[in-house]
Parts: structure tokens; C-alpha cells; sequence
């Protein structure tokens, strides 16, 4: 497969998230006092202009039967604030709010060059589509250029967000955004808790202030043996596979000949009348022959970035000549300066001159969100381990 190489700019083209009808921005509520307060919370150099475009955006979509019931809602409530009614805290949340996905940020906060907002994660997939879609990604908004050296976090905004209140969603008080996860996690009587004899198959799950009452009158600490057996044998189950991982890394780890190197995938795209976005390293030398590694999107599926569920699988080739069978374990895991999260998976290949290139196989990603991290990126970085396995 032959291609050129994708320009490496910094930024990629616009994900599906802003090629519909535009969202709720930073500038959503209407009226110069809202716009004002968008001012301050977003930085200097929006202009005034944009909270009330803001709010025509907001008329649009509460009257929209086709937006998603989650935007109308959205911009019924940031209408209502608009209009001067609501407690402020209302009214900045159609201010402060991610310009995409109309809820406020839970962590990072990036702005354009114009100053609207976006939250981490619909940046991430913005960038993402963008790469996939080849085109330049760009603020849902205004549509100005985005990528990750032209939009910078806003500081000022993640600590008003954080300090907003928030809704548990356990005992419905109201506390700041800051110290919900841990008031649900640690402190909350209503939180949902589970028997601690539910390693030994009970299936409780209740609020915390009735634990103690259960734990009192649970029948599985009487269980016999006999009829623990199975809960046992089940966990047994899953400690296998898990020490079948550990042993295996830990036996390659005994071989004589080992080699590790820093591979960098890059973006190409295929000679094809429809181009696809797939990746390839330069080559590379490990155990003192030559090699390449390329991956693909959803296998090389048609139109990737219409798809919520993404997946990275590559293939390792042999590019030098061998003059036996060469056979090798190898496995792919995150780089230094990475935070991507990839769980560690094994696989064999024997190499020949005749089979020079293993089948594409999953690269073992946690879930879509860190392979956008991965499409979202200039490159992608990782570390790859060659065993070679002696006769």
C-alpha cells in the first residue's frame, strides 16, 4: 500500500461533531450582560457580538424538533437565563458550558482564538475527526483553525466550573463541582455500596446507611464450603488468566535475545479514489534485522469518523532476508511521554522470507476515548518488544 504522507501540521481536520448545525458557545446567553459575563470568564477579546449570535443559536435549537432532546433542554434553560430569570448559577452554565456537547467541562477547558469553549473531551474528537476526515479541524463556532498550538486552556473557567454547584446524584444536595466526586465516593450516605461478602457471591448493592443492617443479616458468611465451591472456582477463573499474562512476560523476559525501540507511527493515506487514513513507521532495526510497522482505523473501514467506536490494529513486517524460520513474540505498549493506556497483549509470528508480515491484530486500547487521544495526535508514539524464541 503506497501513499503520501498526511501534512503534519498541528492540526487535523474538523471531526463530525462540528459539521452539523452549530452549537451552544461560550457566548450562548443573550443580552450585553451576559455577553459581559462571558467576557470576563472566557478572557479578553471576545466580542460583545458573540453573546448575542450566541443567543440566536439558543432560539434555534429550543425550537428545533430535530436537535437532540439534550440541546433543546439545554437551550430552553439558557433561553430562561437569557431572558433574566434563574438563579446565576443558571445563567453561567449557558455561559461557561463546552460549545459542542452543551454540558459543563468536568476537567480541562480549551478555547479557540476566538475564545469559545470546548471541554478535553469534545476537543480530543474534534482533532480526531479532523485526522480522519483530512481536513483542517475547526472551532464548531466561528469556525476559525483548531489544534493543540493554536487553543490553549483557560484556567480562569475550569476553577468558575469547578466551583459551581452540582447535584449528587444520590442524595440530590447540592455541593461545588470540586468536592462532588469525592462527597459520592467516600462521604455520601445514599452513595451505592455493595456487601462485603460479595466476594463469596452476594449480590447486594444498596445505599451506605443500610450496609451495616445488611451485613448483619447476610446469609453467605454461613455458606458451606460445598456451596462456596463454584463462586470459588469462578475466581479462580479469572486469577488464571491473569497469572497466564504475568508468566508469560516474565518467561520472555528470560530469553537471550530481547530488543525494544521507540517506533513512531505516521499518517499516510492510500492511493485510492476514496483516500483512507492509515499509518506506517519508518524502518527500524531490532535483533539485527530490519522492520516496519503500520496500523489502520476500524480496519480500514469505509468512513471511520462516522463510527462512536474506534479501534487501532496494526502488523509488524520483516524487510530484511532471513536465512532460517525467525520466530518472535513481540507486544506493543505506550511510550515514556505518553499517557495513552494500553494493556499489555502477547502475540507469535515465525517469519520466513515466503511470510514476512503478520496478520493485522488488535492494538489492545482501553476504550474510543484513548484511541482519539491517539488519532488526535501528530504522531503516534509507542514502544515495541521483540523476543526472538531459539530452537
Amino acid at each position: 500500500m503506497s501513499g503520501t504522507e498526511e501534512a503534519g501540521g498541528g492540526g487535523p481536520a474538523t471531526g463530525s461533531a462540528g459539521a452539523g448545525p452549530v452549537g451552544v458557545g461560550p457566548g450562548a446567553a443573550a443580552g450585553p450582560a451576559a455577553a459581559a459575563a462571558l467576557g470576563e470568564a472566557a478572557g479578553p477579546g471576545l466580542p460583545e457580538e458573540a453573546g448575542l449570535a450566541g443567543a440566536r443559536q439558543l432560539q434555534e435549537a429550543a425550537g428545533d424538533p430535530d436537535a437532540p432532546p439534550k440541546k433543546r433542554l439545554r437551550a430552553a434553560e439558557a433561553a430562561e437565563a437569557a431572558a433574566g430569570s434563574g438563579k446565576l448559577e443558571e445563567r453561567l452554565y449557558s455561559v461557561l458550558c463546552c460549545t459542542v456537547c452543551l454540558d459543563l467541562p468536568k476537567a480541562s477547558v480549551y478555547q479557540c482564538t476566538n475564545g469559545h469553549l470546548m471541554c478535553a473531551g469534545c476537543f480530543i474528537h474534534l482533532l480526531a475527526d479532523a485526522r480522519l476526515k483530512e481536513e483542517q479541524a475547526t472551532c464548531p463556532n466561528c469556525r476559525c483553525e483548531i489544534s493543540k498550538s493554536l487553543c490553549c486552556r483557560n484556567l480562569a473557567v475550569e476553577k468558575a466550573v469547578s466551583e459551581l454547584p452540582s447535584e449528587c446524584g444520590f442524595c440530590l444536595r447540592q455541593f461545588p463541582r470540586s468536592l462532588l466526586e469525592r462527597h459520592q465516593k467516600e462521604e455520601c450516605q445514599d452513595r451505592v455500596t455493595q456487601c462485603k461478602y460479595k466476594r463469596i457471591g452476594c449480590p447486594w448493592h444498596g445505599p451506605f446507611h443500610e450496609l451495616t443492617v445488611h451485613e448483619a443479616a447476610c446469609a453467605h458468611p454461613t455458606k458451606t464450603g460445598n456451596e462456596l465451591m463454584e463462586i470459588l472456582d469462578e475466581m479462580d477463573q479469572s486469577h488464571r488468566k491473569e497469572m497466564q499474562l504475568y508468566n508469560s512476560i516474565f518467561s520472555l523476559l528470560s530469553f537471550e535475545k530481547i530488543g525494544y525501540t521507540e517506533v513512531q507511527f505516521r499518517p499516510y493515506r492510500t492511493d485510492d479514489f476514496i483516500t483512507r487514513l492509515y499509518y506506517e513507521t519508518p524502518r527500524f532495526t531490532v535483533l539485527n534485522q530490519t522492520w516496519v510497522l503500520k496500523a489502520r482505523v476500524n480496519d480500514s473501514e469505509r468512513n471511520p469518523n462516522l463510527s462512536c467506536k474506534r479501534t487501532l490494529s496494526f502488523q509488524l513486517l520483516l524487510k530484511s532476508k532471513v536465512t532460517a524460520p525467525l520466530e518472535c513474540s513481540f507486544l506493543l505498549l505506550k511510550g515514556p511521554y505518553d499517557d495513552v493506556k494500553i494493556s499489555p497483549v502477547i502475540y507469535h509470528f515465525v517469519f520466513t522470507n515466503e511470510s514476512n508480515e503478520t496478520d493485522y491484530v488488535p492494538l489492545p486500547i482501553v476504550d474510543s476515548v484513548e484511541c482519539n487521544k491517539l488519532l488526535a495526535a501528530k504522531n503516534i508514539n509507542l514502544r515495541l518488544f521483540l523476543f526472538q524464541i531459539q530452537k
